[in-house]
């Protein structure tokens, strides 16, 4: 939800809102889990506003949430760009994604989900480098200049 607040908002500038959506409404997940089990919210989702040139973006610290596995065969399914923020081992996820970054070495979520959002950080601060709204002068943006 984080991620695409930072996209359809603002980050550190202001500037045109990008498209994007956190699949995580709650009356959706409450009557897709209820009538259809909680591996299929986040599926059902992607079948219905997934389409070809559309990114997902999952995010799982052990990469074994069913509901993410199956969202992200969904996109694949339909012809979507997938990028992966796995932790521990990946599990099943690991090396299905397009795009897909491990955070191997804790033990415990907290960790992996910090380094997660850390990047999802730099990620939105190179986007809107790209795209003419960062500073010139922050050094995150510089790097990768």
């Amino acid at each position: 939800m984080h991620f695409a607040e930072e996209l359809t908002g603002q980050f550190r500038k202001k500037r045109a809102p990008l498209a994007a959506i956190a699949l995580g409404d709650p009356s959706h997940m409450s009557c897709t889990a209820n009538d259809m089990g909680f591996e299929e919210v986040f599926s059902r989702l992607v079948e219905a506003y997934g389409k070809k040139g559309d990114i997902l973006v999952v995010l799982t610290t052990s990469g074994q949430s069913v509901n993410l596995i199956r969202a992200h065969a969904k996109a694949k399914d339909k012809g979507l760009f997938t990028i992966a923020f796995l932790g521990k081992t990946g599990g099943p996820m690991l090396g299905s994604s397009d795009l897909e970054w491990l955070v191997e070495g804790f033990p415990t979520s907290d960790r992996i989900q910090e380094a997660h959002m850390a990047a999802i950080h730099i990620i939105i601060e190179m986007v809107e480098k790209y795209m003419g709204y960062a500073p010139k002068n922050q050094q995150v943006a510089e790097a990768f200049s």
